[in-house]
């Protein structure tokens, strides 16, 4: 039957599309349905248009900075539309690109949104602005039914988005001109990252987060000293604060805030809501066939399987962390189960965050706190960019490098890490982490000089007191 599959997948975000290539690969006829964009939230409005962004205001910094390279740069200005416009041909470069490799790799796409009906049969909407010719509206079977529907932001009573003075980060991404005083609200990896894009570009910026700590799933020691560096950067950051209402104005808004000194008000042109995401488990069917959910997200094993066989779930959806490298990783374990193969469930204390303000953050593993709750007896290693060769030469030499060990046995635990290039240095710990490795080994490995890389190999050497360069 012409609309009958073996497997298709609901959503072609960086979970989505990744699986179903997987999946062709292992010989099963697969489908994908895409509503909107292919390539999902993360390759059109989150992950790689943010990066786009962060990179103009890295470029702009540095040429802010040009003096301190011997270089002249006078009369630096920035265009915020063709910054924009060139975040947008990212995005649309590599949706035009995530087509091709559903393409080349016998992938059906169908433009809609899909409803599950039973375990194995789906109902298409046709998209209204489905590509002509294309596969839309319809019913479909499948044996194997994931659902990659991803995530949207979550919106909180009295901070709704309104795309003029309150932001998502949809509307954030693609501002007609850089408002000169911003209030991001929540201070994870989302408004960090916009905090430092605006702050860069010459906004006053002010962060406000409900909890003790800005960005609350780091580690504290990395958490602090990203702070002071924001707040040496002008970024005015406010902890243990809620936001109690909003008062709108023609082109500003007001926010009343409950600090731990009392109340107080502040004005400022623009707001972004940044306090996380919640799954799109909505009109899919999942409560008529009993579908387990918890909190806006779809319970599943560390295999994609939801309680319904033939229904599975993986990425946003399916719970955190909400990132793009877990939704591709628990993807290919789900389709690589079903064909049969012998893996291991998703080990979600092995996959790495990162976030890509100024200055870099980047963690695996368990934090110092976490690995003392868990009972652990730890070793730290701490080592900082200033004793490095590579980022003096760079002019980076604000960054530390953090690593935690069980006393016992060597066994590497977590890393944390805030500099320059940290988002790229982080794997070397990923890889270390799922090799498992101990001390001895990181501590025998060779490290390229001159190389930031060479932070890791003197963090780990510290916390056996055996670091050199300090």
């Amino acid at each position: 039957m012409a609309n009958s599959y073996d497997i298709i997948v609901i959503g072609s975000g960086p979970g989505g599309y990744v699986t179903a290539i997987r999946a062709a690969q292992l010989g099963f006829k697969t489908a994908i349905v895409e509503r909107s964009h292919l390539g999902g939230i993360c390759l059109n409005w989150g992950c790689i248009p943010t990066k786009a962004l962060l990179r103009s205001a890295e470029i702009y910094h540095y040429f802010q900075h040009a003096k301190d390279y011997g270089l002249a740069a006078d009369n630096v200005r920035f265009d915020a539309k063709a910054i924009v416009d060139r975040s947008r041909g990212v995005s649309k470069q590599l949706n035009t690109g995530v087509g091709f490799l559903l393409k080349k790799n016998k992938v059906d796409v169908i433009w809609g949104e899909a409803v599950i009906d039973a375990p194995g049969a789906i109902t298409i909407k046709a998209a209204p602005d489905a590509p002509k010719g294309a596969l839309g509206g319809g019913s479909y079977t499948a044996q194997h039914i994931i659902v990659a529907t991803g995530a949207r932001p979550r919106v909180l009573p009295g901070l709704e988005p309104d795309k003029k003075l309150v932001w998502t980060y949809f509307e954030a991404m693609v501002p007609a001109s850089i408002p000169k005083s911003l209030l991001v609200v929540g201070s994870g990896a989302i408004g960090i990252e916009f905090a430092s894009f605006y702050r860069t570009m010459g906004a006053e910026v002010t962060v406000v987060e409900v909890l003790p700590q800005i960005l609350p799933v780091e580690d504290a020691e990395i958490a602090d000293i990203a702070r002071k560096r924001f707040e040496k950067q002008g970024i005015k950051v406010l902890t243990n604060t809620k936001v109690a209402k909003l008062d709108k104005g023609a082109d500003s808004v007001t926010a009343t805030l409950e600090t731990p000194k009392g109340s107080e008000t502040i004005t400022v042109d623009r707001v972004i809501s940044a306090v996380g995401v919640v799954g799109n488990i909505e009109n899919l069917g999942l409560e008529k066939l009993g579908v387990k959910t918890d909190r806006g997200t779809i319970v599943t094993d560390g295999l994609g399987r939801t309680n319904v066989p033939g229904i599975y779930a993986i990425g946003d959806v399916a719970g955190p962390p909400m990132l793009a490298h877990k939704a591709e990783h628990e993807g290919t374990l789900t389709v690589e189960a079903i064909k049969g193969l012998h893996v291991h469930a998703l080990d979600k204390a092995k996959i790495p965050g990162c976030t890509y303000c100024n200055p870099q953050i980047a963690s695996v593993g368990l934090t110092e706190a976490k690995a003392k709750e868990a009972g652990y007896e730890i070793r730290v290693g701490r080592f900082p960019f200033v004793g490095n060769g590579k980022a003096i030469a760079l002019g980076e030499p604000d960054g530390l490098v953090k690593t935690i060990f069980e006393k016992s046995t060597g066994r590497l635990l977590g890393a944390h890490l805030i500099g320059a290039e940290v988002t790229e240095l982080i794997q070397g710990f990923v890889i270390a982490l799922n090799l498992e490795t101990t001390e001895q080994e990181l501590i025998d490995a060779v490290f390229p000089h001159p190389t930031l890389s060479e932070t890791i190999h003197e963090s780990v050497l510290d916390a056996y007191g055996r670091a050199i360069h300090i």
